[in-house]
């Protein structure tokens, strides 16, 4: 299960640059101009996890295998976008594909980099994305009514609550609201979800600041600038810092943060959070061949985990060899987490733990 996040802003916010450092290449077109990025750019990005490095300490494998995002490069969205200005219709459909928006807001100043509207406003340009976003939304769900009216009105039960659920969020967004705002019953949450509406989807906002903003702006001021909730997930990062940190060694980078007075990189930070927004966390294989990062979602039993793996694992379940990571580490193998009666033999309804190594026994 990769995750799949994708980048999305006005243009010149600083998103192919971010996307340049996340994916340690020159991937994406970093110019001074509007669309230059015309086919989302897709980069593989590995997911930070100490853990992951221990175990290889102790286990010494032939391969070492993080778990992975996958971050989508989408073009900058201007006013208009989703009546087809600028590159419109053809970057909103990108971010139907993903499963969380990483929504890049600019605060940083700078005349050598234009801005489409002709100055900063952090405010301004998330409530320009929003709309265009909720005027696609507000299309997909009239194209929606369009086509259940018809079997809804015969009295198709499934249909007629499909259309009255649509015509509650066609109300909503043409008031202006996000629909998330009027609450949804879990039956109608499940429809819902299958309308693919954009702004359903989780957003991260990486609020993208020069070196000395990274120094004194606090997470609490760059949501006031932006007006966001509390509750909103914010990332502070500065996309040029970023890109600087790529050329320097791991050493040098850890000076330079440490100057910036930042425990870890904005990136690390940003897919830590993408994780956490998305409810993910990660389980451990390990054994000489390699030591492999799994992702699953939180509350998966020990079968929806081995399917991660292979559907024959979950078809063929009998149980899940596990040790808590802590133990494994302390204890320094499997032998010896084994010997210690650290490794349990966990059946159909064990809910896997962040950090579980786990080895699955199966029979299809």
């Amino acid at each position: 299960m990769a995750l799949k996040l994708g980048i999305v802003g006005l243009p010149n916010v600083g998103k192919s640059t971010l996307f340049n450092a996340l994916t340690r290449s020159r991937g994406a077109q970093a110019a001074n101009y509007p669309f230059c990025t015309i086919d989302p750019n897709v980069g593989i990005v590995e997911v930070p996890d100490e853990r992951l490095m221990k175990l290889a300490e102790l286990v010494l494998p032939e391969k070492i295998i993080p778990a992975t995002v996958e971050f989508v490069d989408i073009a900058g969205i201007v006013r208009g976008a989703s009546k087809g200005e600028g590159l419109g219709n053809k970057f909103l459909s990108h971010i139907r594909e993903v499963d969380a928006v990483c929504h890049v807001v600019r605060l940083f100043e700078g005349g050598d980099i234009i801005h489409v509207e002709g100055s900063v406003d952090g405010a301004r340009d998330r409530e320009t994305i929003e709309t265009e976003l909720m005027l696609a939304d507000l299309e997909t769900i009239e194209k929606r009514i369009e086509r259940v009216q018809g079997a809804a009105r015969t009295g198709d039960k499934e249909k007629k609550m499909e259309m009255e659920l649509a015509q509650k969020i066609e109300a909503a967004l043409q008031d202006g609201k996000n629909p998330q705002s009027i609450g949804f019953t879990k039956e109608e949450t499940i429809i819902a979800h299958t309308f693919q509406l954009l702004c359903f989807k989780p957003v991260i906002y990486a609020i993208n600041v020069s070196e000395g903003q990274m120094k004194t702006l606090t997470i609490d001021e760059a949501r006031k600038q932006v007006h966001l909730p509390a509750d909103a997930t914010v990332v502070i990062i500065s996309a040029k810092i970023e890109e600087d940190l790529q050329e320097l060694s791991p050493e040098e980078a850890k000076v330079f943060l440490d100057e910036l007075g930042v425990a870890s990189s904005g990136l690390d930070r940003l897919i830590k959070s993408a994780y956490a927004l998305l409810g993910y966390m990660t389980y451990f294989t390990a054994g000489p061949k390699e030591v492999r990062a799994w992702t699953v979602s939180k509350g998966s039993t020990a079968p929806q985990a081995a399917g991660v793996i292979h559907t024959d694992f979950e078809r063929g379940f009998i149980c899940a060899e596990t040790i808590s990571y802590k133990d494994f580490v302390q204890l320094g193998s499997e032998q010896k987490a084994k010997e210690s009666g650290k490794m349990r033999m966990e059946g159909k309804a064990y809910v896997v733990q962040d950090g579980d190594v786990m080895h699955f026994r199966f029979n299809v």
